[in-house]
């Protein structure tokens, strides 16, 4: 990062004129748009701030910062092209309700959100710029990678099986530390990366800090929090962990652990015991009007919308739900969906679902099975027991599957797309 380096130091203490220059240099060019300088800082400057909030310890060096920035910045332009390649947009009444949401969470009012993000110098347009990409991105990942993933019942029954020798424990605390291998990798470079696998194992258990070493040459996408996956469920760990975490004691490092994408190692920082695992669900009900050869993707959401203005001037969404939803068996219940658990729904379902208000009516959104609205009708925090397991089971196996999923599927928009380097030293980021 040497070079990268000094450009950024210059650029601070240069004059004004000599700033602004460096602020629009072009020091990448990422398909048919451009990394400016002047964006890596901001970015390196907001991870480094969320790396501080989040009270990491060690803080990463500036260049392991500047690297994961820049890798940060090109995946979300890859990203965003692919979206509008295939015209995934972010409608402004979704916009609108991510930030509701967001202010409610911080018990503020949209006009007081605004008030405190402008008091700390940052500018409330570019903030809803950045939601707007934050939701085009979800639902390109969405669509293209997590709807597309299936989980059968023997993965499901696998899943349980293993997962029966956690003895007592309801949550584990991890660290983790991945060495990855290239797409393709030849055997001397899966070879090169297994022997860097065994020596990281072995520093670990001399004595060396997890956390620095994961900080120093792990590729996961936690490396520079140390590594730290942060508390999961004893039935969340995921699927390539759990026979190891199950006989695994607090402390204990086991690696590496090999798969097509590199050698894995993780390290159990703590331990919880419990009996009770509490999770928030949700009740609703849908109408659904499918697209066909003779209503148009316009007609189902114009039919939808008529739909909705009706039950929000009084009419009842039971009856309307049973004349006129396509979901035949929601639709005999008037629409009710049932309580749900989270990851029980489509992600884009469950996206629109959760920025309702009770009693609240969706506007018309898109699922790869048609056009829905929704009706939130109760929330509730349920003790999940045996009739949960398997659904949690099942979200486990699809979150790992589908992780696996999106590595792979940006993997493949970085590989396919252009990039050039706009520096001297082609060496000084991660590319």
């Amino acid at each position: 990062m040497g070079l990268l380096l000094v450009m950024l130091c210059s650029g601070m203490a240069a004059g004004a004129d000599d700033e602004a220059l460096l602020i629009d240099r072009i020091i990448a060019i990422v398909g048919e748009d451009v990394v400016v300088l002047s964006e890596l800082r901001n970015e390196a400057n907001k991870l480094a701030q969320r790396l501080e909030q989040q009270g990491v310890s060690p803080m990463p060096t500036t260049a392991a910062i500047q690297r994961q920035a820049f890798d940060s910045l090109v995946l979300t332009k890859l990203q965003l092209a692919e979206a509008a390649r295939l015209g995934i947009e972010a409608d402004e009444d979704t916009i609108n309700r991510a930030i509701q949401a967001i202010a409610a969470n911080n018990a503020m009012s949209v006009a007081q959100l605004r008030d405190a993000l402008q008091a700390e110098g940052m500018d409330f347009r570019k903030f809803r710029e950045t939601m707007r990409d934050e939701i085009v991105v979800r639902r390109l990942r969405n669509r293209e990678v997590t709807d597309r993933v299936e989980v059968t019942k023997s993965e499901v029954d696998s899943y349980l099986e293993r997962s029966s020798g956690a003895s007592g424990r309801t949550g584990v605390h991890l660290l983790y530390i991945m060495i990855e291998t290239p797409e393709g990798a030849t055997p001397a470079q899966r070879e090169a990366a297994r022997v860097e696998a065994v020596e990281v194992v072995e520093r670990v258990r001399a004595g060396e800090d997890f956390r620095a070493i994961a900080q120093q040459v792990s590729d996961g996408q936690n490396a520079l929090q140390g590594g730290d996956l942060g508390w999961i469920g004893a039935d969340s760990i995921p699927p390539l962990f759990q026979p190891y975490v199950a006989k695994m004691d607090e402390r204990e490092t086991q690696g590496p652990i090999a798969t097509s994408r590199g050698f894995h190692i993780i390290q159990l920082a703590e331990v919880r015991y419990g009996s009770t695992n509490i999770v928030r669900q949700t009740r609703a009900r849908h109408i659904l009007i499918r697209p066909n050869e003779v209503i148009s993707d316009t007609d189902a959401r114009e039919r939808l919308a008529q739909l909705r203005d009706r039950i929000i001037n009084g009419d009842d969404f039971d009856t309307l739900a049973r004349s006129s939803s396509d979901d035949k068996a929601s639709a005999i219940k008037g629409g009710d969906l049932g309580w749900s658990t989270p990851g029980n729904l489509v992600p884009i379902f469950e996206e629109q679902m959760d920025l309702l208000g009770i009693d609240e009516v969706s506007q018309p959104f898109k699922t790869q099975f048609g056009w829905h609205i929704v009706q939130v009708l109760e929330r509730r925090d349920y003790d999940a027991t045996d009739e949960t397991r398997r659904d949690q089971a099942r979200k486990v196996v699809r979150d790992e599957k589908a992780k696996e999923a999106l590595q792979s599927y940006l993997r493949r928009l970085r590989d396919e797309a252009y990039i050039e380097l706009r520096i001297e030293n082609l060496n000084v980021l991660n590319t």
